[in-house]
């Protein structure tokens, strides 16, 4: 109650941590209660399991990382990463895993793809361009993270969201943007604009990449 009371005097993002994922959760959903109409998120850790990379001496033996991730707690950490960078009354429970960086914020903007309605786009250079952003295709294992086109029906499921955006085309022109239930079709609002950030948080542009390749290869072979 007493964080609640400075978050709503001080009418900023706030972010409170906690010791471990359970008490997170705890708290998130109070702070729900408290800010009904707030963008309250929870991000922890999204590993249900994790065990690092390591090398035996003794017996010349390596063992591979291996981990699972937890998709629910992944579209999560997407959620609240959308919301900080879209909204100003955002509340973020988390882990100490918040502590890590994640991506580099302004490469992440440059990143977000806008539609906007009576507006002309080429479906190939949609598709390219949400490719890039790591969404990938579907065809009937439909997710977050995902695409698929419908003769002039583009759906993007999002990372962050349980719903989806259905952008209804005339040609090149998009006449209609609504956000839907996934499997009840269900139609929950009509927008003029939306924002789709990267399926990845794990994302960085074209110009980036060329000039790290070479320095990974050149480190790469003063290690072979």
């Amino acid at each position: 109650f007493i964080m609640a009371d400075i978050i709503n005097k001080i009418q900023r993002p706030a972010l409170v941590i906690a010791h471990n994922k359970t008490l997170a959760a705890q708290l998130a959903s109070e702070f729900k209660e408290y800010f009904p109409e707030n963008a309250v998120h929870y991000f922890v850790s999204y590993y249900d399991y994790y065990q690092p990379e390591a090398y035996i001496v003794k017996t010349d033996t390596y063992i591979e990382k291996e981990a699972t991730i937890n998709e629910e707690i992944d579209r999560l950490r997407h959620a609240a990463t959308s919301s900080l960078l879209s909204r100003r009354d955002v509340i973020i429970v988390a882990s100490v895993s918040c502590i890590y960086s994640i991506w580099d914020v302004s490469e992440y903007l440059e990143q977000v793809l806008e539609f906007e309605t009576w507006k002309n786009y080429e479906m190939e250079n949609i598709i390219s361009s949400l490719v890039k952003l790591q969404f990938k295709r579907a065809w009937a294992d439909f997710k977050p993270g995902t695409f698929h086109i419908l003769w002039d029906i583009l759906e993007i499921f999002p990372s962050s969201e349980e719903t989806v955006w259905s952008l209804d085309f005339f040609w090149n022109e998009l006449q209609k943007i609504s956000r839907r239930n996934y499997i009840s079709n269900e139609i929950y609002e009509y927008k003029d604009k939306i924002k789709i950030f990267p399926a990845k948080h794990t994302i960085t542009t074209s110009e980036h990449i060329k000039n790290i390749v070479p320095k990974i290869k050149k480190e790469l072979d003063s290690r072979l």
